[in-house]
């Protein structure tokens, strides 16, 4: 009876060429395969074109295509040689990786992201290389071996037709059929089975399937790890970008105390560095370094160059933290003798450049280590120098690079008079400084913004005020931007002269031109509160705080404090220390003493708030955020948690609401998440103090590290918590539409769907992976607009928003809930969808 469903199973189109005849003659067996396949080409155009023929369709022309040209049959074996285990002293195992070859080999290129730099001040510049950059290493590398027995092999004639069917259906099927089709066949499976079945799913190409295999395989009571196995899928997986796999494998092996193979590191890096994800450049640089220190393996060549590359590709601003990474790279070129490239000097000058603190001694040395290469010292290397001499005011230097440039033949870049402007603003010779700008603009017939920007910083700073005003007015006229740095400087001047009349003039002119900040409100306080304007005072400050956008700081109430203090206003002053104390400011020393004065006139104690706690507001952004994805992280002892902000860089919605969750959270804040008063720039990044009192959000979403839906989260879901979801974890699409992402169980997405349904939002849910796209389509979009705008930042109201279409819209993302996909329901899921 098992014989005969077996049979039944593989008909009418037996899984060829496993049925060959062994016997046959090769001139036979071809010209069978040739006349099967024509029938199977004939029988594909009497399928009827309904999407239930669209898998059986596909498998019929695989096949064929197989018939036409036979793959090779897998005949791996396993080395004698044995995986590496960790060593607690990596650094001198001398056990290498087993023999074999592997056929596709990586030059490492890296694609390169479009970054978004939404900052108004700062150079944009990037290290500029050359063609050739990316060398390609001809070395191969040495994988595990892998035996697989062919179905011949297998004395059973059932289980060879189970095995055959299950290769012939698995790749045809949604991930929730499979798990359902392997789960039925666990009676009789073994793991030499499973692992024919990954075998030929990689060997066809159907890697996904191939790991939906293996991850079943390893949560099954007979499974026992395969390190062949585990680095072969690796190594799939990374060669299609898909890190997050690769990194699962990859993790697999650590966690068997084994050592992966130097593929599965080189691959992974490759990985990492293909995507434009936040985090992944970071990654990157661990697997490397972990390559080296941990496997003791010798990284190619082209492997160096791309994640250096990597390194420096970004804006000089945000390289320049690579600084260590890029050091650590040239230094392991060095001492394992491969060839250092041109633009590795000159990018580890430019990195260097860009420090706060130059290192002149190693610029020093990277150049007479170019001299004796003979690697002749380019534009963009002399341009480098002249920024770390304008960081030092080395005049000397600065003039002999100058000489250098003005001798190479090339015309001069305006970032070159723009560092040797400041050289000469360093040493207080402002009008030299003018005379390079005029220079300037006689040779390059144009100004740039930064020139702009660096003659009038220089003015302000000489306190040339008419110059400064003059050439404000005429970068006004230029059209170029951003203006706002240089009314900074201007206003910053006007205060130090205690000329407030002009510097309330520039504030509202600064308004009409650009775009508010903190940073030109705190500097119009200020000015008021010197002319003991209090009552105009208090209404800026007032318009700050209700301004998420714009918010208040430590300098802010401090000014205030000051201002009360010196008009005898007690109450008022009181009002805000009480503020300052609940935001955890930090009080200046002078107006410290002045308010203990204050408060024991009242008989009241200087306050020192030692607990906590979030009001109804923090409470549900905070819930919001987490439904988009936020992050908590526990100690061991799950009693102290912290939870960590993360930001895309490259999204103007994240840009904008980082700084209003800064500001909502900043006495949470760990100290080095926390800006100074000369600072006004949110880090992308930023965390807060390990404390107990997060222990019940950690608990609900993230009870053993891993992100769950919580089973209250239909009490909580107000429309404040449904407007930070959607800037958190939502996208606009370019018709109108609106989808909040989400990860999760089913279980959890369908509780929030019926919660939603009782609103009376209708909306429709998509599975692509692991993550949930909530969509709100046509007229639900709209409704769903109108609960959450009052809660939604003034900022993003226009970017938001429901129902008009704009063009060029970033945020909009590639789903469709017109077509199947892994599941498509409209309130609620089946079992048969999901899994």
């Amino acid at each position: 009876m098992l014989l005969t469903r077996a049979s039944d199973l593989c008909s009418p189109y037996p899984l060829l060429p496993y049925s060959i005849n062994p016997s046959s003659s090769p001139t036979q067996t071809l010209t069978r395969s040739m006349r099967t396949a024509l029938k199977l080409l004939r029988t594909l155009s009497t399928f009827p074109h309904s999407h239930h023929y669209n898998h059986r369709r596909r498998r019929l022309l695989l096949r064929t295509l197989s018939l036409l040209h036979p793959p090779t049959p897998v005949t791996l074996s396993f080395s004698t040689t044995t995986p590496r285990r960790l060593s607690p002293f990596p650094a001198l195992s001398t056990l290498s990786a087993s023999s074999s070859t592997f056929v596709e080999q990586l030059g490492g290129e890296v694609e390169e992201p479009d970054d978004l730099d939404l900052s108004t001040n700062g150079e944009k510049e990037r290290f500029d290389f050359d063609a050739c950059f990316g060398s390609v290493d001809a070395r191969r590398f040495h994988v595990p071996s892998l035996e697989v027995k062919e179905l011949e092999e297998l004395p059973e004639q059932w289980r060879r037709s189970k095995l055959a069917w299950l290769c012939k259906e698995l790749p045809a099927h949604k991930p929730a059929t499979l798990i359902r089709l392997l789960n039925a066949q666990r009676k009789w499976v073994r793991q030499e089975d499973m692992t024919y079945v990954a075998v030929h799913c990689m060997r066809i190409r159907e890697n996904e399937t191939g790991f939906r295999v293996y991850k079943w395989m390893i949560q099954q009571h007979w499974f026992r790890f395969d390190f062949a196995l585990a680095t072969k899928l690796a190594d799939y997986m990374g060669k299609e970008r898909k890190y997050s796999k690769c990194r699962e494998l990859f993790d697999d092996i650590l966690n068997q105390g084994l050592v992966p193979s130097e593929s599965t590191f080189h691959i992974l890096t490759v990985a990492y560095l293909s995507s434009p994800a936040q985090g992944c450049l970071e990654e990157a640089c661990g697997i490397f370094n972990r390559m080296i220190q941990l496997g003791g393996y010798r990284p190619r060549l082209s492997l160096h160059n791309s994640l250096f590359r990597a390194l420096v590709s970004k804006p000089g601003g945000a390289s320049k933290h690579y600084l260590k990474q890029a050091e650590f790279i040239f230094h392991n070129l060095v001492t394992s003798g491969l060839e250092v490239h041109k633009d590795i000097y000159g990018g580890l000058i430019w990195l260097h450049s860009y420090q706060d603190v130059v290192d002149k001694e190693r610029i020093a040395s990277l150049r007479a280590e170019m001299q004796l290469a003979g690697i002749e010292e380019t534009k963009e290397v002399l341009v480098s120098i002249l920024r770390a001499c304008s960081k030092e005011g080395d005049v000397e230097e600065a003039e002999r690079t100058w000489i250098k440039l003005l001798s190479s033949g090339n015309s001069i870049p305006s970032q070159a008079f723009v560092h040797k402007m400041e050289v000469y603003s360093r040493i207080g010779e402002p009008m030299r400084s003018l005379e390079i700008f005029r220079e300037m603009q006689k040779q390059l017939a144009s100004t740039s913004v930064v020139a702009f920007h660096k003659i009038i910083e220089v003015l302000c700073k000489a306190r040339e005020i008419e110059r400064a005003e003059s050439f404000m007015e005429e970068f006004i006229n230029s059209g170029l931007k951003p203006l706002m740095p240089s009314f900074i400087d201007l206003m910053d001047l006007y205060l130090n002269l205690e000329l407030h009349e002009k510097l309330e003039l520039t504030f509202y002119q600064c308004l009409e031109k650009c775009r508010p900040n903190r940073t030109i409100y705190n500097l119009y306080l200020h000015s008021l509160v010197r002319v003991a304007n209090l009552d105009k005072a208090e209404e800026m400050f007032d318009q700050m705080y209700r301004n998420v956008s714009i918010g208040v700081n430590a300098r802010s109430c401090n000014t205030m404090l000051r201002g009360y203090i010196s008009c005898e206003e007690y109450a008022k002053a009181e009002k805000i220390y009480e503020l300052m104390c609940q935001k955890k400011y930090d009080i200046e020393p002078p107006l410290m003493e002045k308010i203990d004065y204050i408060l024991s006139l009242s008989k009241k104690a200087v306050k020192k708030p030692i607990s906590l706690k979030f009001s109804k507001e923090q409470r549900e952004t905070l819930l919001g955020l987490l439904l988009g994805g936020l992050e908590i992280e526990s100690d061991e002892g799950r009693r102290n948690h912290a939870i960590c902000f993360h930001f895309r860089e490259d999204c103007g919605t994240h840009y904008a609401l980082r700084r209003h969750i800064h500001d909502q959270y900043h006495e949470w804040l760990a100290p080095f998440s926390k800006l100074t008063d000369d600072s006004d720039e949110i880090p992308c990044q930023f965390t807060t103090i390990s404390h107990s009192y997060f222990g019940f959000y950690a608990d609900q979403f993230w009870p053993k590290g891993q992100y769950v839906i919580p089973k209250l989260i239909h009490r909580w879901l107000s429309p404040r918590v449904l407007a930070y979801w959607y800037m958190y974890g939502g996208h606009r699409t370019s018709s109108g539409d609106i989808l909040l992402k989400l990860k999760g169980s089913r279980e959890g997405v369908d509780k929030i769907v019926k919660t939603l349904k009782t609103k009376s939002l209708d909306c429709r849910v998509k599975r692509k992976g692991r993550v949930f796209w909530i969509g709100f389509l046509g007229s639900n979009s709209t409704w769903f607009w109108k609960l959450i705008e009052p809660f939604v930042l003034d900022d993003l109201k226009d970017r938001l928003r429901a129902g008009h279409i704009l063009d060029g819209m970033m945020e909009n993302q590639n789903i469709s809930f017109d077509c199947g996909s892994d599941s498509d329901e409209k309130t609620s899921f089946s079992n048969d969808d999901l899994s």
